[in-house]
């Protein structure tokens, strides 16, 4: 022993504090750009305890301001998530099948894994070639139930391997998805994300077994080869 003090256990106001700056930030990072009162209301909390804590945050850079005053991801959340994301060796070997799916149907194609509760993430994109494209989802949060890539993250997929369907979330968007097995169960989905009107059942079906096929060769990787 140094002589030195020990921290001593967090008091239950610390935490409370620690746990409604989370939930902000949370909601800072599930739209992407909110304002003070929309935040304040979703966490639940005055907004005068609202502003306090993204001020805090803000100042730490975990969360900035855009020229309308809301609130968006800060430069040290966005650094620190890259990181984590560069660790994850799924979203390394992911890329490259990823870029093939876009090669060979145009459409933005997506890794997902299952995130908090009843959800899936979507952690990383190539988007599509097309002038009229899927743009973006990576960071966003959605319901498993009923959606394609909800499907293949919790093992519902069809005996061929991939999930097609008209998307619920968005009418007008074809969603195709297929589980990415490793040992011990499923660690995450490839997906593909296009117009309706440009994805009828023949082509849907055509690029599922693209979808399928690198989904599988991923596996593959990780150890784990046949359905």
């Amino acid at each position: 022993m140094d002589g030195r003090a020990l921290p001593g256990p967090a008091t239950p106001s610390s935490t409370r504090t620690v746990d409604r700056a989370l939930g902000l930030l949370g909601e800072v990072c599930a739209e992407g750009e909110i304002t003070l009162s929309e935040c304040a209301r979703r966490a639940h909390l005055p907004a005068s305890t609202a502003l306090r804590l993204l001020r805090s945050l803000e100042g730490s850079g975990f969360v900035a301001r855009d020229a309308d005053g809301a609130f968006c991801p800060g430069p040290r959340l966005i650094q620190l998530g890259a990181a984590a994301l560069g660790r994850q060796s799924l979203v390394r070997l992911a890329e490259p099948a990823l870029r093939r799916i876009v090669a060979a149907t145009g459409e933005s194609a997506y890794l997902s894994m299952a995130g908090p509760g009843d959800t899936a993430i979507y952690v990383a994109v190539v988007e599509g070639t097309h002038s009229i494209r899927h743009t973006s989802w990576v960071g966003r949060a959605v319901p498993l139930k009923g959606l394609a890539v909800g499907l293949a993250l919790s093992g519902l997929t069809p005996p061929e391997g991939y999930v097609a369907q008209r998307d619920r979330m968005e009418p007008d968007v074809t969603a195709i998805a297929a589980p990415i097995r490793q040992p011990g169960g499923i660690g995450g989905a490839l997906s593909l994300l296009g117009p309706s009107h440009r994805l009828d059942d023949d082509v849907m079906h055509a690029y599922g077994r693209i979808v399928r096929h690198e989904a599988d060769a991923i596996s593959e990787q990780l150890g784990v080869t046949g359905p």
